[in-house]
């Protein structure tokens, strides 16, 4: 996983200095909540979580240029419910302060672009709760294509039970896309 550059932004793989800027948004309750985890206590359990992502080196580090602060995180995973080496699942965390300015959806266009061009992925999927709007936003940005609605498909770690909105994407689909987009 190498760094890649857009904009306003450097994704870049975790490290151990973004503890901080990683535990100001992870304790917020309108940002874990919204994906399924709940807001980190502490600095300790923002370590634990940010010490996996830099072991499983899945996960980039959200950068903002201009500042060096670390704002959130995004990467490609194995989608659990596709049991498919071919697959992967896009996943994205932001910090509050940066929402509706088009952060997520230009780091989640650049994994997706990495995801298909450097590994050679055949198809990136994702998912978001059906009250979640911002995501699905970011997801239609992202020219995912709707499969449906998995209903009651997460527990929540409050036992919260909610229906999964599922897209996917293929690297065909991907590229027709950038042809379109150039044309």
């Amino acid at each position: 996983m190498r760094a890649i550059t857009t904009q306003r932004l450097v994704l870049r793989p975790p490290k151990g200095s973004d503890l901080n800027d990683f535990y100001e948004y992870a304790k917020n309750p309108n940002v874990g909540p919204a994906a399924g985890w709940k807001p980190h206590a502490d600095t300790r359990e923002s370590l634990e979580i940010l010490t996996g992502f830099i072991r499983d080196g899945n996960v980039w580090s959200i950068v903002d240029k201009l500042t060096g602060k670390m704002i959130g995180t995004v990467g490609l995973i194995n989608d659990e419910r596709r049991k498919n080496d071919g697959v992967k699942m896009l996943g994205y965390a932001l910090n509050e302060h940066y929402w509706g300015q088009g952060i997520a959806t230009e780091a989640a266009r650049a994994v997706i672009e990495y995801g298909f061009s450097e590994e050679r992925i055949n198809m990136i999927t994702v998912y978001h709760f059906t009250f979640n709007k911002r995501s699905k936003s970011v997801i239609a940005k992202c020219g995912f294509k709707f499969e449906g609605v998995l209903r009651g498909a997460f527990t929540s770690y409050d036992g919260s039970i909610y229906d999964e909105a599922c897209y996917s994407i293929t690297r065909e689909e991907f590229i027709k896309q950038k042809e379109n987009k150039f044309e």
